[in-house]
């Protein structure tokens, strides 16, 4: 393909996408195709000569269209948005054409100081205390990492190596094998804590690392948040097995039903248990990946009381699941680089330039677990640029509008629905209705996933389930960009033919 093939290839491909979100609303939301089906559809082997754009294009449509489920789809209630933009698009365009493996600053200077700039905008506009900022005074910053998965497990990566520096004597007091055995004792006491309503990814991080983990429970009458009295009584029975905690996963917004840790009483259980700032104190990384992107809204900021985030270590939201930006745009925010620095860095002679050995630039390769990265701040500067702080804080109040008036509608009808938890962040939780006093918790369970069943059956809405203690319940979701108040009314009408047909069976 030469340019001018590109050029041709390049316009038929821009009206392909406009027009997929012109007529998104007409398809299904969910792929409805079966497992294998792309291997019936597809050549066993890679073709021995090259084939023309006009073939290649034609199967997107008979081929792969089918087998994509809609995630920017307006009827698509299900886990959290996975969003996107035109001007996001246009950027990841771009970096494509801009290719490279941008790990260290003379690799590409563009690709790293432009990410250090939006992402102090980005730290501003969510209102993050100065110490997360790259210019604060604790020499912070924020990356951009592929997603909070892989920020949790750097956030971790980091931590350990921070509790054991701490914690363990000095060279000159223990050095050798004698040294290696005490700090081989030391990570089987380590333990990282997270909660029952933790994301998974935190799980996994400690799995990883061969680090123990530990999910405290959270309870409904918390709104299944974790406090300071549960956080408290799970760090004293830690210290009575001679467990050491060195990490905690708090949560803006968890996946199950968008519950807020509460901050302060973290912040107080902490310093009761190992003062802030000294020697051996638990990290605590902030996972607000969906909810986070509802910080650029200041009532959301004076809610959660965002300057409580100065007491902790990390913060990670994606900007790829609520914020316009097209998946990956994961922005993690620590408050000391050199943590991150000092845990991850690993040299080799090839690396080294002027810029980088003289300490006069950062080089993100010390920030992250892979070694390259993409261009990937050029697509979140076209979002902020495009969109502006006022449009995007538009883009969640519609949103999270949008999420209180389909509350309202479930509450309308008290004899087919109820809610489980507070709506919170444009996130409904719900379930079907008592169906008479002599009804189990298993039957009505049963009647709520055949009710999940059946709408998700329709085409045109999908949502996913969840349990709490032992509620089957239902998740809708309105954070995605193509939803209007149509689709909530669409989704809603259609629960209740559904309800009203199993309440009457």
């Amino acid at each position: 393909m030469d340019s001018q093939a590109f050029r041709e290839a390049g316009h038929t491909g821009i009206e392909d996408i406009a027009t997929y979100f012109d007529t998104l609303s007409s398809r299904p939301v969910v792929s409805t195709v079966e497992p294998g089906y792309l291997r019936k559809l597809l050549p066993s082997s890679a073709p021995e000569e090259g084939e023309s754009w006009s073939a290649i294009h034609a199967d997107i449509e008979d081929k792969i269209l089918p087998g994509i489920t809609h995630w920017t789809h307006p009827g698509f209630h299900a886990f959290f948005p996975c969003a996107n933009s035109y001007p996001s698009i246009l950027g990841e365009l771009y970096s494509a054409a801009l290719s490279g493996a941008a790990f260290n600053w003379i690799c590409s200077p563009a690709v790293t100081e432009l990410e250090t700039i939006v992402l102090d905008w980005l730290a501003q506009i969510l209102g993050l205390p100065q110490c997360f900022l790259s210019t604060g005074p604790t020499r912070g910053g924020g990356v951009i990492h592929g997603s909070a998965s892989e920020a949790v497990l750097t956030a971790m990566v980091a931590a350990r190596d921070k509790y054991l520096r701490e914690t363990t004597p000095p060279e000159s007091e223990l050095s050798g094998e004698a040294r290696e055995d005490f700090i081989a004792r030391k990570r089987s006491k380590m333990v990282a804590l997270a909660t029952t309503a933790t994301h998974s990814s935190a799980k996994k991080a400690a799995l990883i690392l061969g680090i123990r983990f530990r999910a405290i429970p959270v309870r409904a009458e918390d709104n299944y948040s974790l406090t300071e009295e549960i956080l408290s009584q799970a760090l004293a029975q830690c210290k009575a097995e001679g467990l050491e905690p060195f990490f905690l996963a708090a949560t803006l917004g968890t996946t199950d039903t968008c519950a807020v840790d509460d901050f302060a009483g973290i912040v107080s259980a902490l310093n009761a248990f190992t003062p802030a700032g000294q020697p051996g104190e638990v990290w605590v990384h902030v996972d607000g990946a969906y909810a986070g992107s509802a910080l650029v809204c200041p009532e959301t900021q004076q809610e959660v009381n965002i300057s409580l985030l100065s007491n902790f270590h990390s913060f990670d939201m994606n900007m790829h699941k609520w914020l316009l930006v097209n998946f990956d745009a994961s922005c993690f925010f620590v408050r000391d680089r050199s943590w991150l620095v000092q845990a991850l860095s690993v040299n080799q002679a090839v690396y080294g330039n002027h810029a980088s050995d003289g300490g006069l630039v950062t080089d993100y390769r010390e920030w992250q677990i892979p070694l390259g990265r993409r261009f990937r701040a050029l697509k979140v500067w076209f979002v902020l640029r495009s969109y502006g702080v006022k449009g995007l804080q538009a883009h969640i109040r519609r949103s999270t509008k949008l999420g209180d008036e389909f509350a309202d509608m479930i509450r309308s009808r008290p004899d087919l629905f109820e809610i489980v938890t507070p709506p919170r962040f444009a996130l409904t939780v719900f379930r079907l209705a008592q169906k008479g006093e002599a009804q189990t918790l298993e039957e009505r369970n049963k009647l709520t996933k055949e009710l999940y069943d059946r709408a998700n059956a329709t085409g045109y809405m999908w949502f996913t389930s969840t349990s709490l203690d032992g509620r089957v319940a239902i998740r809708m979701c309105a954070g995605v960009r193509t939803t209007e108040r149509e689709h909530i009314e669409r989704a809603f009408k259609g629960l209740v033919e559904i309800a009203e047909s199993i309440m009457k069976a």
